[in-house]
């Protein structure tokens, strides 16, 4: 049997939009306040991308910034893996991101879609090539702009979300040890409906035409927050208990941004003090799939989180997906 090779996190970045909607602005919008938003949710404002910018721009943004940190060589990537809630279009977001980053070198590049769950699931598909030993150096790159697929006049849903893109660089260790200690995902495909963004489309002319839906985000507030309340608690501390670990050998809990109440649930389940929780939903809302590398990424950048550590990382999404990964935080990953 072939040894497997350990894995090492080398880099990370990240990178949000420079425009900022508060909710007081968005009593333009419809019948709201700041309190209804903030005491239901936990956020203030959030980023969202204006004029032309994208995702891809923001991927680009945060995949150079991973890249720099890492050390590693533009030329030295094996593979680029791109994950989005909502993304720019349909072919691959993952090409763009190549293309803008100046790789001549023909690398696998691809997006996958897992909705906020998309960073773990890219983690874990970067873990297994790697220590496969088929490649050496993966870059993970989670980018949304769902600010473009909302539906502006539903205060139940566009409150949430944010845009943003966070990166993270999984390099073969060299130093024989493992940054990802253990990484689980998971879905249930019976919950499909709480959270959903169809594509329009019409059928051929000579054949019978379907149903076009329209292309924004719609979910099921109430829906989704039960079901997450009732699965991650208890998932995050089985991921735990697997590894054969307590919350004591954890530094962080680096949760998904969806809902500040969700937050509250996995913290009381591992019993953590807050001063170990990090999160940034206040300032971005959700970012979907970029959410936990943005609140990773900046929580370093910003001295929140110590270097070295270890963290839990976890989230979900529509699917329904989710995940979580323990994972060794180094010195200079950001």
């Amino acid at each position: 049997m072939t040894e497997l090779k350990p894995v090492k996190i080398a880099g990370i970045g990240y990178s949000v939009p420079e425009t900022v909607v508060t909710n007081d602005d968005l009593t333009k919008l419809y019948e709201t306040s700041d309190e209804w938003i903030y005491s239901r949710t936990g956020i203030k404002e959030r980023r969202l991308v204006s004029g032309n910018e994208t995702a891809v721009d923001l991927g680009e943004k945060a995949a150079k910034n991973a890249i720099e940190k890492s050390g590693i060589d533009l030329e030295d990537l094996d593979m680029i893996i791109a994950a989005s809630n909502a993304p720019v279009e349909m072919y691959s977001m993952g090409c763009q991101i190549q293309k803008r980053l100046g790789i001549k070198k023909q690398i696998p590049a691809f997006d996958i879609s897992a909705a906020c769950t998309g960073l773990i699931y890219g983690l874990d598909i970067a873990k297994g090539l790697i220590s496969s030993g088929m490649y050496k150096n993966i870059l993970v790159v989670a980018c949304d702009n769902n600010s473009k697929f909302l539906d502006w006049t539903d205060r139940g849903t566009s409150i949430l979300f944010g845009d943003g893109a966070g990166a993270v660089l999984v390099s073969e260790s060299d130093d024989g040890i493992d940054d990802i200690i253990s990484i689980d995902i998971k879905s249930d495909g019976n919950y499909d409906h709480l959270i959903s963004l169809p594509f329009d489309g019409k059928n051929c002319p000579l054949v019978e035409p379907n149903e076009v839906k329209t292309s924004l985000i719609k979910m099921n507030g109430k829906g989704v927050y039960a079901f997450v309340a009732k699965i991650l608690p208890k998932y995050v501390e089985e991921l735990l208990q697997k590894t054969g670990l307590t919350s004591d050998d954890i530094d962080y809990l680096i949760p998904h941004q969806a809902n500040i109440r969700i937050i509250q649930a996995v913290q009381e389940r591992l019993g953590m003090p807050e001063e170990k929780v990090v999160t940034n939903i206040k300032y971005y809302g959700n970012t979907s799939a970029a959410s936990i590398p943005i609140a990773l990424a900046e929580g370093v950048e910003k001295g929140k989180v110590k270097l070295p550590s270890t963290a839990i990382l976890c989230g979900f999404g529509a699917g329904m997906t989710w995940g979580g990964a323990i994972v060794r935080l180094r010195e200079g990953i950001c």
